[in-house]
């Protein structure tokens, strides 16, 4: 996977990170430059800082630079279209977020310039991680499912891979295949390039990239008449009225939202009104270990849940 990401990097920052232990470069999760600061790297979400003979690497701003040379190559209109929104994703399904100086055209985000910060995510894809709470998720059908989480719990990794399943289906237990409508606003779902997965979704997923979740949705339902709906971070008031619209809809939706605990998100007024239609059969509580996709708590909440 770091192999994937190197052609993105000056020489020198390739040969730093080749020269580190390989417990540490094989658990890279981040790659972290910032122009005048030392080079970081985040390996099972500790930070360490590559040495050369002078001491810590700091990042020059011709290293900045030639990301964005390398970056660019892609397609220089999507490119623009990437600035934009902060990222870029590249081959492999990896995420390069961008920080610097933003433009603002009628109080709207236009472009980045004079970008000082770059950090790459690596994208693993684990297959199999949902494989444990599937006889939670579904009992002759699959139920409308909430995935909650604090930030690289491993939501959007759990995400991924009951798609990925919903998509194949079980032979093994007598699942059929469903059609799954992904809306993968921030491109970490499924990491298309010009449209195409870089993940492995299953045979019956189609994806809209970089598409707003509310629209994204209703958009799905209209042309695609997805079985299932599968979209990341709900947390705005027309996201929940696209869930609520869904469900009605008939179709089934599978989602996640920040949050430390399910008491936690039934505060959130955005939310509120998901819970108090009762929308969710299953919230799946996950709890930010040592490892994504650790889960503390599957709640069954179809008629149970009170607002105070």
């Amino acid at each position: 996977m770091l192999r994937e990401v190197l052609p993105v990097l000056p020489d020198r920052i390739q040969y730093l990170l080749r020269e580190l232990p390989s417990p540490v470069s094989e658990g890279i999760e981040e790659i972290r430059l910032r122009v005048g600061r030392p080079l970081e790297v985040i390996a099972a979400g500790k930070p360490h800082y590559p040495q050369h003979a002078d001491g810590y690497y700091v990042v020059k701003p011709e290293d900045g630079q030639f990301i964005l040379n390398q970056l660019s190559q892609y397609s220089l209109y999507a490119f623009e279209e990437e600035l934009r929104r902060g990222f870029i994703t590249i081959q492999g399904g990896h995420r390069v977020g961008l920080a610097g100086k933003v433009v603002l055209d009628k109080g709207q985000v236009k472009t980045l310039r004079d970008i000082s910060s770059y950090n790459i995510r690596i994208a693993r894809q684990t297959i199999g991680v949902a494989e444990k709470i599937l006889s939670q998720l579904y009992e002759g059908r699959w139920f409308n499912t909430l995935f909650v989480g604090p930030p690289q719990s491993g939501k959007t990794t759990l995400l991924r891979d009951v798609a990925r399943v919903i998509s194949e289906g079980v032979p093994k237990r007598g699942i059929s295949p469903l059609k799954v409508g992904i809306v993968d606003e921030r491109s970490e779902i499924a990491a298309s390039i010009k449209g195409v997965p870089q993940h492995q979704l299953g045979k019956r997923v189609d994806v809209l990239d970089g598409c707003p979740k509310a629209e994204g949705m209703m958009m799905l339902i209209r042309s695609m008449s997805p079985d299932v709906l599968v979209v990341d971070e709900i947390g705005r008031e027309e996201d929940c009225l696209a869930v609520q619209e869904a469900i009605h809809a008939g179709v089934i939706v599978v989602t996640t939202a920040h949050g430390y605990s399910f008491e936690d998100i039934t505060n959130r007024p955005a939310l509120r009104s998901l819970f108090e239609m009762h929308a969710f059969e299953r919230c799946v509580e996950l709890t930010r270990s040592g490892r994504p996709g650790v889960v503390k708590r599957i709640r069954h909440l179809k008629n149970v849940v009170k607002i105070q």
